[in-house]
């Protein structure tokens, strides 16, 4: 009994936090990414508790794990999704890994699957000028990019212009926004994301994700595009939900498809993500590898409501 008591304790408060929507410290925020693999590992303790006739501990075991799978299955089932009628956009979100992705396999990402907009995370000089060099701007002309040294710069770069406008506080990185100019009437505007990692400062990160901007529905169509440095399992982004948006991933039933890192540990997890107005169709979505970064890079294919 001991052997089951021991592991399931720590199980059973995990559950808590996360059902409860619990905040913390920097060691809560990484433990609650990793929900996914703490449900199955739940499971697990319920059913050997049940196999020991551990009739009323087991039961509790199990019924938490449920509940707490409960919450992660909806990201593997795809969602109906509303009519949209409005201009289709295909947006693609690239973490460059301290400028060092390989920016020719970017520039073939963007042409390959005729990308209209790319948010850029870790912007640095030196990768502008690589990306320049591999063709970037015969694909994608109109750019406002913010590049920094180290991990703090960002950009967005789109086929149709751009207009710059402040929609969210200035955070610890470049995060840009702009209005983009479409054919037609319907012009969104999109915010490049990248929050400051959790695991640094649990304060900050969720501050900034409080900060972002709600949909903008009577305005225009609004996109949320990068890393977030969180999983659907962090109440900063279901609060992004409670606001009016979806997850792209999740709509299309791959909301369990991990992003970060490329390899295999620390375990890997669903931080990147494109949020946009819930009116919204999510057409297709794909994670794809990106070489020379630790994340992968992620991309969406939205008919936008008119």
């Amino acid at each position: 009994m001991i052997l089951l008591v021991i592991p399931s304790v720590p199980f059973l408060a995990f559950a808590f936090l996360r059902l409860f929507g619990v905040g913390g410290n920097r060691y809560i925020v990484a433990a609650i990414a990793l929900t996914p693999y703490v449900a199955a590992v739940g499971l697990v303790l319920g059913v050997i508790g049940l196999l020991m006739r551990r009739w009323v501990f087991g039961g509790i075991v199990m019924g938490v794990a449920l509940i707490t799978a409960a919450a992660v299955a909806p990201r593997m089932i795809s969602h109906s999704q509303p009519e949209a009628h409005g201009p289709k956009l295909a947006v693609m979100s690239a973490n460059m890994y301290f400028g060092q992705a390989d920016p020719i396999a970017i520039v073939t990402m963007v042409r390959d699957n005729n990308v209209d907009a790319l948010s850029l995370q870790e912007l640095t000089p030196d990768a502008v000028d690589r990306l320049h060099r591999a063709g970037l701007n015969a694909l994608l002309p109109y750019q406002l990019f913010q590049p920094l040294s180290g991990g703090s710069g960002s950009g967005l770069a789109s086929k149709y212009p751009l207009t710059q406008e402040e929609i969210t506080p200035p955070a610890v990185m470049a995060q840009p926004a702009a209005v983009i100019d479409l054919p037609g009437l319907i012009d969104p505007d999109i915010q490049v994301v990248h929050a400051l990692p959790g695991v640094i400062d649990a304060v900050i990160w969720k501050q900034e994700l409080d900060r972002l901007p709600p949909p903008a529905f009577k305005v225009r169509p609004r996109l949320l595009v990068g890393d977030f440095n969180g999983t659907l399992d962090h109440p900063g982004l279901r609060k992004l939900t409670d606001l009016g948006y979806v997850d792209a991933a999740e709509r299309r039933g791959a909301g369990l498809t991990p992003t970060w890192p490329a390899g295999l540990w620390p375990p890997p997890v669903t931080i990147d993500h494109v949020f946009v107005d819930n009116r919204a169709a999510i057409d297709d979505y794909r994670v794809v590898d990106l070489p020379g970064s630790d994340h992968r890079a992620v991309l969406a294919w939205i008919t936008l409501p008119n």
